[in-house]
């Protein structure tokens, strides 16, 4: 830093504001250019060397080495005096004599290594380290050191930021500690360390962090999380920020002497219990909609998760890896990955919005508080104290808090006499706090590195993630722990990430046991809005009057109900845990649409899976939801499934519906019992066999292998597993990924609320509802006959048909032999719409043998594809509209008995949740089998790609 002052005349009484400054440094120095001046030969034009008031001078600063240059215009004295480089310029003008002096201080840069750090001392050790000696500015600030440091180092700044700390001297004995370097105040305290200690060069140890866009999925469901630059941050993010402001004057009926006697005199500070829980004083935004959190994120996702272009998707039993894109069952449903750069500014912990009486505001670059710093409320002060001790490495004890009142000190000034302390009284008549005194900054020193911070906790923690989980409530905890790293520096355990996600779920969405209570209006403000819902609940009366317990309740949306009228005849239940305070079950109904998408049905929260809970949710449907007859469901081998399909008083046993396993399921209950993964794919294949012949095929080479196994699944009826038995009633859906796709859906939100649960499924069923409306309007624009699923389906095999050969038998009965490519024969029967491979049956729309028999006879071969699969109806199924829930105020009120929690189903112990799911094989992936060539018996490759199948 350089420094210009003016001198007088000779004829102008001496003034020498630069010896002011000298005379911080070198006393001996002031005294000597005083005679130099005072004998005239600095300003002379003679020789330099020959002044002897110079000489004399010099002789008096013996702790001086010094260099001269003279001429008649110009001439400069270089001097060190301690640990520092002094150097006095002097020229001469027409009417003005300037002297400017410089300061630096030697500094020693290590990088390209690492810091270690013993008991006593601190040490840079690295194969590739390297010393970067620096003469440092006594007055230079934090980025001017930073930038000093990339410009000597040659480090990238757009890849890497640096970490920098100081070997640190400590008072008791020959010890050292690092000290970290993060702003201004901490770079000025290590370059006076060359005045105050014995240190002749400061050691300056950097650590480089590579900056990497984001942080890739590298545990479970790892989030993306985005870093930027910490050197840009401003450093008055304590007393500038958008909820701080110099308080105007309270005047002389302040709150000072009100609070006077919660406080008392200093001493008092004294004798208070200095130990502080996490939680203490920290409010928890009760006002919290959570109705108004899901209208402001989850009505404006309308088309995010779905793509009215997007081409339709397989939910069959073959799905093709290769084709999977947005439009996939599991892709296609999925909520967005967050863009936490898009997120709102966490950085400002100190409050939310301006003082509305204070019209200007006061920046302090020092970071620190300042007497006079007024925040919005005692919560706004807490978390600005625990980010300013976050930051600064440094922790609190408080050691008097009320509603009017809180005192802070340092935690370790009985050990250190560190004086850091802050008061802050309520401004009366206000929410507003302000700081009446304050000392700072701190003074001590930590003895070590810790992993985590005391002020740290679970309600900051809230406060920072809570635009995370707004933009994506299914954060997981080694994400939170991720961004907490990214933007504090410190490790966190997963207890604390855990409990800091409730309180941010508890701010944002309301309170668990309360959701229940509000349950009910809820339900009135969505059939206020949309007439026609259906909400059926089940309750357990009390000894209380006026309340009953919460057991079950069931929902279906009208445009769910009038749209599964146009779908195909099939249904798919499930059941998924709860996750939140209390335990549960999620039942959902899903149905199948003309494009092989998911359709939405109804949805049930019940204590648990059960034959009573089962049968409950089904006779609802049937009752309230659906009369059509013919329907297949489709489910695993739960025993209450199995019975309430069974119960003729439910309306679901035959004819009136056909019940179906899940293959996946069932194949993994066969693992489950005979623990052969041969016989398990034999059973797959037999199960997916179209034929009555490839399926006795299967049946047979189990039974050679082990006729226990084959015992077991004739036991079982083969409609229920078999597609080759079904009938047709599955339409090609051998599993339950419907319910499974939406399952996974509603991952995120199985951990929240009730009420905040009703509302996702409202306003993620709107987003599929506007999107696939809008695809099937654009289809019927084009004049689009069939859905893109069918369209496809049938492209491909009008391709097959070309290349078969066609033999016919009778022309008035329609009977055909059709002979594929491959040799093999098909015997169709046209006026019964039968062919031996059973595709047409199955799927609902013509196999490519039938297309080949219609195109031989000039036959249109659209006219065999069921209605299900038109453009019209695909449109008709999403044609029903949703209309927005009415503002929280516009509610109608609920006059019936308050619902209440039931105890039964809280979980008892606190933490993370015990995984309830019972796990079975298919929760472990089985290894995936080298492929070896038929050709050549190498591995790597088949008989196609073989690359010396010419030889053979």
């Amino acid at each position: 830093m350089a420094f210009n002052f003016p001198f007088f005349s000779s004829s102008s009484p001496p003034s020498f504001p630069i010896f002011f400054f000298f005379l911080r440094f070198a006393p001996p120095l002031f005294s000597a250019l005083r005679q130099l001046d005072s004998s005239g030969s600095l300003f002379s034009s003679s020789s330099f060397h020959s002044a002897p008031p110079l000489s004399s001078a010099l002789r008096q600063l013996d702790s001086f080495s010094t260099e001269a240059f003279a001429s008649t215009q110009f001439f400069s004295l270089r001097f060190s005096y301690g640990k520092g480089n002094y150097e006095v310029k002097h020229s001469i003008s027409l009417d003005q004599k300037s002297i400017m002096c410089v300061s630096t201080i030697p500094v020693i840069c290590y990088y390209n290594g690492q810091m270690l750090r013993t008991k006593t001392d601190v040490t840079y050790e690295g194969r590739k380290a390297a010393i970067a000696p620096m003469d440092i500015p006594i007055e230079c600030t934090f980025e001017d050191l930073i930038n000093m440091i990339y410009a000597r180092t040659s480090i990238d700044k757009r890849r890497f930021k640096l970490v920098l700390n100081c070997k640190y001297p400590l008072r008791s004995g020959n010890r050292f500690q690092p000290f970290l370097i993060w702003d201004d105040s901490s770079v000025h305290r290590m370059l006076n360390l060359v005045n105050t200690t014995t240190i002749e060069e400061i050691e300056l140890f950097i650590e480089v962090v590579r900056v990497k866009a984001q942080l890739n999925q590298s545990v479970g469901g790892h989030v993306d999380l985005f870093v930027h630059d910490n050197y840009n941050v401003p450093q008055s993010n304590y007393g500038c920020g958008p909820s701080s402001s110099v308080v105007p004057d309270i005047g002389p009926n302040g709150d000072e002497e009100d609070c006077g006697n919660e406080e008392g005199n200093d001493e008092y500070d004294e004798d208070v219990d200095d130990e502080c829980s996490e939680d203490a004083d920290i409010e928890v935004d009760e006002h919290a909609s959570s109705f108004r959190t899901f209208n402001q994120f989850l009505e404006n996702e309308q088309g995010i998760y779905v793509s009215a272009q997007a081409p339709s998707c397989d939910v069959s039993n073959h799905p093709n890896d290769e084709t999977l894109d947005e439009s996939s069952p599991v892709n296609y449903h999925l909520p967005p990955t967050p863009q936490f750069q898009h997120v709102e500014n966490l950085d400002n912990a100190v409050a939310s919005c301006w003082t509305p009486w204070v019209q200007h505001s006061t920046s302090y670059s020092s970071g620190e508080f300042v007497i006079g710093q007024v925040f919005n409320s005692k919560v706004d002060l807490q978390e600005a104290a625990k980010t300013y001790s976050i930051k600064a490495h440094q922790e609190f004890v408080v050691v008097a808090s009320s509603k009017k009142l809180l005192v802070l000190r340092c935690k370790k000034m009985a050990e250190c006499h560190c004086p850091w302390k802050l008061r802050a009284m309520l401004v009366k008549d206000t929410s507003l706090f302000v700081i009446n005194k304050y000392t700072g900054p701190h003074t001590c020193v930590n003895p070590c590195l810790n992993r985590d911070h005391h002020q740290l906790d679970s309600n900051l923690i809230a406060t920072h993630i809570k635009a995370l989980i707004k933009a994506q409530f299914t954060l997981t905890m080694a994400a939170i722990q991720a961004s907490v790293m990214e933007k504090w520096g410190y490790q966190i355990s997963y207890k604390k990430a855990l409990d800091g996600k409730h309180k941010a779920i508890r701010q944002l969405f309301g309170d668990f046991s309360q959701s229940y209570t509000e349950l009910p209006r809820l339900f009135l403000a969505i059939e206020q809005s949309n007439p026609g819902c259906v909400v059926i609940w089940k309750t357990c009366e009390v000894n209380m009057p006026n309340t009953e317990i919460f057991q079950r309740v069931f929902w279906s949306f009208k445009p769910s109900i009038e749209g599964f009228e146009h779908c195909r005849p099939v249904m798919s239940i499930d059941g998924t845990h709860l996750y939140g305070k209390y335990k549960g079950k999620l039942l959902i109904a899903m149905g199948c649409d003309g494009n092989n998408q998911l359709f939405p049905l109804a949805f049930a929260i019940t204590e648990g899976e059960n034959t009573d809970s089962w049968g409950w949710f089904l006779a609802c449907i049937r009752n309230r939801v659906t009369k059509r007859t013919g329907i297949c469901v489709i489910s695993d081998r739960h025993p209450g499934i199995m019975a309430a399909m069974t119960d003729p008083h439910l309306g679901w046993a035959a004819p009136s519906a056909y019940h179906r396993i899940c293959m996946r399921h069932f194949a993994s209950n066969f693992m489950t019992r005979f623990k052969d993964k041969l016989l398990k794919k034999l059973v797959c294949r037999a199960a997916l066999a179209s034929t009555e012949r490839k399926f006795n095929k299967h049946m047979n080479t189990i039974g050679r292998i082990n006729s226990e196994a084959l015992q077991w699944l004739e036991a079982i009826p083969f409609q229920l597993w078999a597609l080759s038995h079904d009938g047709g009633r599955r339409y090609g859906l051998m599993t339950t990924n419907l319910s499974e796709v939406f399952n996974s859906v509603l991952k995120g939100a199985r951990s929240l609320p009730v009420t905040a649960l009703v509302q996702l499924t409202f306003f993620r069923l709107n987003s599929y509802f506007v999107a696939r409306r809008e695809l099937g309007a654009n289809r019927l624009a084009s004049a689009e006959q069939f859905t893109p699923y069918v369209d496809a389906q049938i492209q491909s095999r009008v391709v097959k048909a070309g290349s078969m050969e066609i033999v016919l038998y009778d022309h008035v009965k329609g009977l055909f032999h059709v002979k594929s490519r491959r040799g093999r024969t098909h015997r169709l029967n046209l006026l019964e719409t039968n062919c031996t491979c059973g595709k047409t049956l199955i799927y609902g729309f013509p196999c490519s043998h039938l297309i080949a028999a219609c195109q031989h006879h000039c036959v249109d071969f659209r006219l065999f594809v069921e209605g299900y699969y038109t453009t019209q109806s695909y449109y008709n199924t999403w044609a029903s509209l949703f209309r927005p829930i009415f503002n929280e105020d516009e509610w109608p009120i609920y006059d019936g008995p308050t619902i209440g929690p039931p105890d039964s189903m809280q979980r008892m112990g606190s933490g993370r949740p015990r995984s309830t799911r019972l796990h079975n094989e298919m929760d472990v992936r089985e290894g995936i089998t080298s492929i070896t060539c038929g050709l050549c018996k190498q591995v790597g490759h088949n008989r196609r790609s073989c690359k010396n199948r010419n030889q053979f």
